[in-house]
């Protein structure tokens, strides 16, 4: 079999890559069960109409078929996990207890083109809660602080969760009686990438006029780190209900979030966030000191994604794009695995004959939760020990009749040990991520 070259945007990392996205995926996993979600994962595929009924997502879609078989398929990969929770919702809802609260992580996929922190295949870690006909505001807010407490138990750059709301720009959008408000949204969605000009051609082409445009764009300009954005979208002089409504709900979340962690959120009225389900609170993240790579984890409230056409049930929902955060960090030697191996320990092999004595102690370490393995050769013990740092193990057991020791490589000391009693340092115990200082050559 002839291997072909890797695949643009299907990442695959290196074990200290891996390492860094486990510890992301183990601290999620952590603060959103401590947060009460439960665990949930649902199947690859939708049909077509399903993943197209809301967005603009129609060219980022896979679609699925059997290789020998001539039928066009209906079916497609999920973009994203939403979707796919809101279908399940309505299917299982005589057996869910509401508010429902659960917690994702699994591939999805999109059609788009590569480049950095964009990724065909890539893994999303979301958590979404959903009710019945009506879902509390507050829990608006609650997204954005378990997110906040992921940030903060993870070894990264500080973040910053940004806040808007799809109410404020709808209802400044229907205060200058703009009609075609989609239209507008995902012109403004498309700042960062085309900027305020080829925006300001978009939305002069879905008909505003000048006056209107340059007023849609100085609403998008406004960020604020407190409740001063109420006052500043005022001073732009337009009136609506949906307007107060929507600014009332921004400044709550606000309010909420950094009482909870004090500069955990802002907020920047240009986010509208692509997709047309969210009808109010949307959240976009930025790496302080890294924004022009974009948002690592975003979403919003979706008051009518999920319907059986009798009953609604609306949810907000926040998604942390943990390949596109794995890429950055790894990409610009943000952070480093200590080591790209689980094992602490590198048991020594005297003698081919005595391997069993080897495979004894590393029995005993291993039921005492210490990772390890065996020499994979009696060679000379110079050889063994270079075969660990090779492999950044930082410790070499040396089994003896006469009393084991065991080696730190790293300082060269070397104490005798008791397999039943002697541990690592609670340091080295597990591969740990670890910020890159300034400077420091060899991240991974």
């Amino acid at each position: 079999m002839t291997l072909r070259a890797s695949l643009s945007g299907f990442p695959e990392w290196l074990p200290g890559g891996r390492v860094v996205e486990q510890q992301i995926l183990d601290t999620a996993r952590r603060a959103f069960e401590l947060h009460g979600f439960a665990s949930l994962e649902t199947r690859s595929v939708e049909p077509v109409d399903v993943l197209l009924r809301k967005g603009e997502v129609d060219k980022e879609v896979y679609a699925v078929r059997r290789l020998h078989d001539d039928d066009e398929s209906a079916l497609a990969l999920h973009f994203d996990l939403t979707v796919p929770f809101a279908r399940y919702v309505v299917e299982n809802a005589g057996q869910l207890s509401f508010p429902f609260r659960r917690y994702q992580i699994q591939r999805v996929w999109r059609g788009e083109r590569p480049q950095e922190g964009r990724f065909r295949e890539f893994t999303q870690a979301d958590i979404d809660i959903v009710d019945v006909g009506v879902l509390a505001q507050h829990h608006d807010a609650e997204m954005a602080m378990v997110m906040a407490d992921v940030f903060a138990d993870l070894p990264i750059p500080p973040t910053v969760i940004l806040l808007n709301n799809r109410k404020v720009l709808q209802g400044v959008y229907r205060g200058l009686g703009i009609a075609d408000t989609p239209s507008v949204l995902r012109a403004i969605d498309k700042l960062d990438k085309v900027g305020v000009d080829k925006v300001r051609d978009l939305l002069q082409a879905a008909g505003l006029t000048a006056q209107q445009a340059d007023l849609c764009l100085a609403l998008a300009d406004i960020r604020s780190a407190d409740g001063s954005f109420v006052d500043r979208v005022r001073a732009l002089g337009i009136e609506d209900p949906l307007l107060d409504e929507g600014l009332a709900e921004l400044l709550e979340v606000l309010e909420v979030v950094n009482h909870a962690r004090p500069g955990a959120a802002g907020v920047d009225l240009h986010i509208a966030r692509g997709l047309d389900y969210y009808t109010g609170t949307v959240y976009e993240t930025q790496v302080v000191g890294h924004e022009t790579f974009g948002s690592i984890c975003s979403g919003g409230r979706y008051d009518a994604l999920a319907t059986d056409g009798t009953t609604t049930y609306p949810g907000v929902g926040i998604s942390l794009g943990v390949t596109r955060l794995v890429s950055l960090l790894l990409g610009r030697d943000l952070v480093r695995a200590s080591r790209p191996v689980p094992s602490a320990v590198l048991v020594a092999v005297v003698g081919e004959e005595s391997r069993e004595a080897s495979n004894a102690v590393a029995h005993i370490l291993r039921s005492r939760g210490i990772p390890c393995e065996v020499a994979p050769a009696a060679e000379k013990f110079g050889k063994q020990i270079r075969h660990a740092d090779r492999r950044g193990i930082p410790f070499v057991w040396f089994p003896d009749a006469a009393g084991d020791t065991v080696k730190d490589i790293r300082s060269g000391e070397q104490v005798g040990a008791d397999a039943t009693t002697w541990a690592p340092p609670d340091t080295d115990l597990r591969p740990r991520v670890v910020v890159v200082a300034e400077g420091d050559e060899g991240a991974t």
